[in-house]
């Protein structure tokens, strides 16, 4: 048996796809344009790219990008004093600070000095806490689009057995949540976890999130079982010739793609999802600002 590739660059093309015409229906039927800021502070090369692919793709859906370039040495009462703006300006609905943030600045203080419902990336501590509530909130990108995922190839997730290896605040808490929000039977397995083989092998689902490279051999994968690698990891790879690397995720690919009912690739998996639900957040806090209907599908 070989698992079937969840392909996650078509999936996210086509909730691009629905967000610009849910964007377009806006324009023409209510005359708004949902609007994000993006703020990067300092240069660092990564970021630089994220930053780039999020203004170009705000753009192809119709949506208005404000990107806001700061310097490294940017004190914190500067940049707080940029988010208050943004948080009063009507024109904006998403918000989004790309980390990581030079060290003399206090992440947690500037992701909760973003106004909760303008908070796409759902790292503000009131948007945390109504998502361990049930309560209607801003949920992290790159959960959400895993859960679209495992929506899209289960149908119903009711009553199967899910383990979350990574207990991040960014990835394994909130998708834990969501994944106990669709009724699931939840495990969230760590570096401490107590014959870790043992406790993955028995999940219908397995959400890899820990940043170890290929940490998952394929014989902790339960046959059938759906397997979601959300890491990113760059190993070095002789065989392309000296210096060369590539990028591998938190599952050893193929010996699970062996045993595994569907899996994820890295790359093309769950990474261009998170733009593209960065994009429906905004689409959603457009559309809950101006209490109209949010867009079916492209929220938890």
């Amino acid at each position: 048996m070989v698992a079937q590739t969840i392909d996650g660059r078509e999936f996210a093309a086509g909730i691009r796809g629905d967000v610009a015409a849910h964007v377009a229906r806006l324009r023409d039927d209510h005359g708004i344009v949902p609007g994000l800021a993006v703020v990067l502070v300092g240069e660092d090369p990564a970021s630089q790219v994220y930053v780039r692919s999020k203004g170009r793709q705000t753009v192809e859906v119709g949506m208005n990008s404000y990107e806001h370039g700061l310097d490294a040495t940017t004190s914190e009462a500067e940049l707080l004093a940029l988010i208050d703006r943004l948080n009063a300006d009507p024109a904006v609905h998403g918000i989004l600070v790309q980390l990581p943030l030079p060290d003399h600045l206090n992440e947690d203080l500037v992701i909760n000095a973003i106004a909760p419902e303008k908070d796409v990336d759902g790292f503000h501590i009131s948007n945390v806490g109504r998502l361990a509530t049930g309560q209607k909130a801003m949920v992290p990108c790159t959960p959400l689009g895993c859960l679209m995922m495992l929506r899209r190839h289960h149908g119903s997730l009711s009553g199967l057995d899910a383990v979350v290896i990574g207990r991040s605040n960014i990835v394994g808490k909130p998708m834990a949540q969501l994944l106990l929000g669709d009724s699931c039977t939840v495990t969230v397995a760590h570096s401490r976890t107590r014959d870790l083989p043992e406790v993955v092998r028995r999940a219908d689902i397995v959400v890899a999130a820990v940043g170890r490279a290929q940490m998952v051999p394929g014989d902790w994968i339960k046959p059938g079982a759906t397997v979601i690698d959300v890491g990113i990891n760059r190993i070095d790879a002789p065989e392309r010739g000296e210096g060369k690397t590539r990028l591998v995720g938190d599952v050893d690919h193929d010996s699970a793609a062996a045993v595994a009912g569907a899996i994820t690739p890295v790359p093309g998996g769950v990474g261009p999802m998170t733009i593209a639900c960065l994009l429906a957040n905004t689409l959603t806090a457009c559309c809950r600002a101006n209490d109209l209907p949010e867009p079916e599908g492209l929220t938890a």
